[in-house]
């Protein structure tokens, strides 16, 4: 394994920094490729695609802004052609839970990778964790105060450490072609008790306030949120926060054979490395 080359897309993101992370301490050479690396990757740019895939043998597929986003399936699709033409072996794809479009992009993902004789693997995800502790909402948490369209609709968060093992396994172990690992955490929760857990947590006074979605939307719009990201953000408050991924599922114990990691003890330990940074 310490002979290959893994390309990790995404790669200074949420998910791809830990995987290129764990990959290396592994003794596996991680490629990191986004728009902004050293090795260049542009989604819109299939230019950039065979310098960043040449000589991978494998590859996680973290597309951005969001599978849900319009054309992203033709996008995998063309990717992963791309990626046998460069003599990839196996691709793992990071996906979201209850998204139509992303459903889309996995099912061109499969036919493309079996049609060029891939293994292909799905790691089908539910709202992370991280996006309390580093990620768009972490700063209006700081503040006090999380407002977000959304009522009591619970929904299981995942550690972002739980995939990052999961795409390493699926990336370098047997055992993990041909799967969708539908990944959550252990509990449901809705937002109002996730931050009323974080305030506890970390010891900082914090509450969750529900909006009207026209509000929270002049509210990007006035600070410059672009429209593909406006959009996405629309489809995920209106769509898919409707109670269709409430229930957990034992994906990560069936992927690793430990549980999930509750969302409590990741802001645990996220806070702890705060404190020692």
């Amino acid at each position: 394994m310490s002979e290959q080359t893994i390309l990790v897309t995404g790669g200074t993101g949420t998910t791809g920094s830990r995987i290129a992370a764990r990959l290396r301490a592994r003794g596996v050479h991680a490629r990191v490729a986004s728009r902004s690396s050293a090795c260049r990757l542009d989604w819109a740019e299939p230019g950039t695609w065979a310098p960043a895939l040449a000589g991978a043998r494998a590859v996680y597929l973290a597309y951005a802004p969001d599978l849900a986003v319009p054309s992203s399936d033709e996008v995998m699709a063309a990717v992963t052609r791309a990626a046998t033409a460069a003599g990839v072996r196996r691709v793992v794809l990071l996906s979201g839970r209850g998204e139509p479009g992303a459903q889309r992009a996995e099912a061109a993902v499969r036919r493309a990778a079996e049609e060029g004789g891939l293994d292909w693997t799905v790691l089908r995800c539910s709202w992370f964790v991280q996006n309390f502790t580093e990620g768009q909402f972490a700063g209006p948490l700081a503040t006090g105060e999380l407002a977000l369209p959304v009522e009591d609709v619970p929904e299981p968060f995942l550690d972002a450490e739980d995939i990052a093992d999961v795409a390493v396994a699926a990336l370098l172990d047997d055992g993990h072609a041909g799967r969708t690992h539908e990944l959550t955490g252990p509990r449901a929760l809705t937002f109002a008790e996730a931050v009323a857990e974080i305030a506890a947590v970390t010891g900082r006074p914090a509450h969750f306030r529900p909006v009207p979605f026209e509000a929270y939307a002049a509210e990007l719009a006035a600070a410059g949120v672009p429209d593909d990201v406006m959009g996405l953000m629309t489809h995920l408050f209106t769509e898919v926060l409707d109670g269709r991924n409430a229930a957990p599922t034992d994906g990560v114990q069936q992927a690793l054979g430990r549980p999930a990691t509750d969302l409590a003890d990741a802001v645990r330990r996220s806070a702890l490395a705060g404190s020692r940074a």
